[in-house]
């Protein structure tokens, strides 16, 4: 598709978008005369919103229904309506499309099931359909949805039940909007977020996205003005680079995205399987690149809300650590283990700010992170306004949890108004929690914190953890530029026998032992010569990935007489373990002296593209699982990051009187992966395992390599 042909198409297809959520008029299609039908409901939904535009009925019995003829052939309807909403069965729904468009409809909607929830039949008649409606230049949400509400406009298409749809205050600035795969969860949310005094602007249901999809939606909504914050629910992410994109708009614009994708146990694939028709992928690799675009992922519903709340008042926080304030020393080392757990500081004060505190505080109140109020501040709420104050001035704290008890209202009103006062104009995230849950919280308390942007919560667990989600998001950094493309290398399909993969590697820049293939008993006793006792001799076969389980590797030979007893060892345990199997030779190489063994590999994943994963090495890698997956464009600062977060990080780092090891080296060769991954498009697995990484300064050598071509 040429560029001009391509942008016109954005361009049409955006324009779609309003057409749909802003429509001026609207066709309903599968009108019945039944009174509970979902073309009468959506109907009464748009007559009890008075919606002002010029509303089309088609049917397949002529008549009238609340003043307006059914028309029964599609012919009949006027061209150029703004949204079309089907409410035909699905066996209806291709040739109801297809008639929309020779109407020049400008989008619709489709409530039927019937799809790829069904399975790959359903799946691929699914997909089929989308595809000619993006050629016909008609945008679709559905199928298998319940529909959108847009907020600013008391405009709603939905067949579950007649709401008045509840006005935004114009003006509005800092509604979140919810996008979700599930139509159900997104009211569950919009309940709740109104419930918490927070609008929403906008509730869109998307369904099986035979069309438009979540990355659509957040595009299109990065450009509302009263949305601050975008919630998605998804079970499925269809189309990465168009999520990506959107993604990384939403974080120059300043708009945050909130994300719970359920997913990480093989249960939750199923579940997302049967209910929306999601082809779930690997949830790591997923996490790994929309963490890395700015998208905040949460793992659970309370931490959904808690963290799209807290987005809504302060879209652009501070990152950081935490400030802690409470009336409890026992929940000082409550909060030092639960961020302990969360992986985020609590950042010790300044000695400026100590002997401020030291000065305002009882003698018997020492002034540290967490702040220990004890009883003194139940008579003396003054207090808790001093030490929020003084947390919210350091500059390693990005955000102040206050757990604190309901002592009385009077009370509770006073608190209130010394965080206000403390918090002042500072932009970092302030909430309380109240403890107490059974009791109320007093009407004039949850007024004086919502017109101040002050967050209540009935939960220190739940607040701990929604600030700790925002204040360790890492600040954007700017995509290095990706690798160029190389010309396809002439690699043959399948498995590459460690010989040819580790030249690869040396062609990134990778250090491997010295080594040399050969092919016979005398060109490897001249190899071991020239390389230097002692050496490895490996067997080299692109069938023969695992070497080691089949006696195709035999290490530490100290000498000529020790090189030929293993020559003909070798040979005669590949005859044993696969007969007939002709070997490009064996590799000789030096032997490596022991250092701490990592992994560093990549993968290709058929729609999020390369990505690249680090954790330690040898048998722990299955052993234990500790692995990161990281984008396959990442830094060597970002690589460096992500081995400090691994659970056996403190092997790194030094260990029972061990060196601390070479993680920038680590961290280059990670690089280097990434690298030929990008460059590389018919590389689709890569494995060094293990990476030999040594004291620090003394560099890291890849001593096995796997990699897996789909062929040039």
């Amino acid at each position: 598709m040429g560029l001009p042909i391509k942008l016109a198409t954005e361009a049409k297809r955006a324009q779609g978008l309003d057409r749909l959520l802003d429509a001026k008029s609207v066709a309903i299609i599968g009108m019945s005369s039944k009174p509970q039908s979902a073309g009468q409901i959506v109907l009464k939904n748009l007559r009890e919103n008075s919606f002002p535009g010029a509303v089309h009925l088609v049917g397949r019995t002529p008549g009238v229904i609340d003043g307006l003829s059914v028309m029964t052939d599609m012919a009949e309807l006027p061209p150029g309506v703004d949204l079309a909403v089907l409410t035909v069965p699905a066996a209806s729904v291709e040739a109801t499309l297809d008639a929309c468009m020779a109407r020049d409809v400008g989008s619709a909607i489709v409530f039927a099931s019937g799809f790829a929830e069904t399975g790959e039949e359903g799946r691929r008649e699914q997909e089929r359909i989308g595809g000619r409606v993006r050629a016909g230049g008609m945008v679709v949400v559905g199928p298998n949805c319940l529909g959108f509400t847009n907020y600013a406009a008391g405009f709603s298409i939905t067949f579950v039940g007649v709401n008045k749809v509840p006005a935004m205050p114009q003006g509005t600035h800092d509604a979140v909007a919810i996008v979700s795969q599930s139509g159900g969860l997104a009211n569950h949310l919009r309940h709740g977020l109104n419930a918490r005094g927070v609008a929403v602007s906008y509730n869109i249901s998307s369904g099986n996205e035979m069309d438009l999809g979540l990355g659509d939606f957040v595009d299109h909504l990065v450009d509302d003005a009263a949305t601050q914050v975008i919630m998605i629910y998804a079970e499925d992410i269809r189309r990465p680079d168009i999520f990506l994109a959107a993604a990384a708009r939403a974080r120059a614009m300043g708009k945050p995205l909130v994300m719970l994708f359920p997913g990480r146990s093989p249960r939750a694939q199923e579940a997302a399987k049967s209910h929306t028709g999601a082809l779930a992928g690997d949830y790591a690799v997923m996490k790994a690149k929309v963490e890395r675009a700015g998208v905040h992922l949460v793992d659970t519903l309370d931490e959904f809300m808690d963290v799209a709340e807290i987005l809504s008042r302060y879209p652009a926080p501070s990152r950081g650590g935490l400030g802690i304030l409470t009336f409890s020393g026992a929940f000082c080392g409550i909060a030092h283990d639960f961020c302990a757990d969360m992986g985020v500081e609590i950042p010790a004060l300044s000695p400026a700010t100590e002997a401020e505190l030291k000065a305002l505080l009882p003698a018997f109140i020492s002034p540290r992170n967490p702040i220990d109020l004890g009883t003194e501040a139940v008579w003396r709420p003054e207090l808790v306004g001093a030490g929020v104050a003084a947390l919210l001035k350091e500059p390693a704290i990005g955000a102040v949890a206050i757990s604190i008890p309901i002592v009385s209202p009077a009370h509770a009103k006073a608190y209130v108004e010394q965080v206000v006062a403390a918090r002042g104009e500072s932009t970092k995230p302030v909430a309380m929690a109240m403890l107490g849950d059974q009791l109320p919280l007093p009407p004039e308390f949850v007024e004086i914190a919502r017109a101040s942007k002050v967050i209540v919560s009935r939960s220190s667990d739940r607040v701990l953890k929604a600030l700790a989600r925002i204040v360790r998001q890492p600040d954007p950094r700017p995509a290095p530029p990706a690798a160029a493309p190389m010309q396809a290398r002439d690699l043959p399909k399948g498995t590459l026998p460690e010989w040819l993969g580790k030249s690869l590697l040396a062609g990134e820049g990778i250090r491997i032992p010295g080594g040399r293939l050969v092919r016979t008993l005398d060109e490897a006793r001249a190899a071991a010569e020239a390389i230097g006792y002692p050496v490895v001799i490996k067997a080299q076969a692109g069938a023969l990935a695992h070497k080691t389980e089949a006696g195709g590797v035999i290490l530490n030979l100290a000498d000529a007489d020790a090189l030929v007893a293993a020559w003909t060892t070798l040979h005669a345990n590949i005859a044993r373990a696969q007969p007939g199997l002709v070997l490009d030779g064996v590799l000789v190489e030096k032997m490596s002296p022991k250092g701490l063994e990592l992994v560093v590999g990549g993968r290709r994943d058929p729609r999020w593209g390369p990505v690249v994963l680090i954790g330690l090495g040898g048998i722990m890698v299955e052993a234990l699982g500790d692995v990161r997956l990281v984008a396959a464009d990442a830094s060597r600062e970002e690589f460096v990051a992500e081995f400090g977060k691994l659970k056996a990080s403190k092997m790194l780092y030094g260990f029972r009187n061990q060196p601390p090891v070479d993680v920038e080296a680590a961290a280059d060769v990670a690089v280097a992966i990434g690298r030929l991954l990008q460059a590389t498009p018919e590389i689709t697995d890569v494995e060094i395992n293990p990476l030999m990484v040594y004291e620090r300064g003394r560099g890291a050598v890849a001593l096995d390599a796997l990699i897996v071509s789909a062929g040039s």
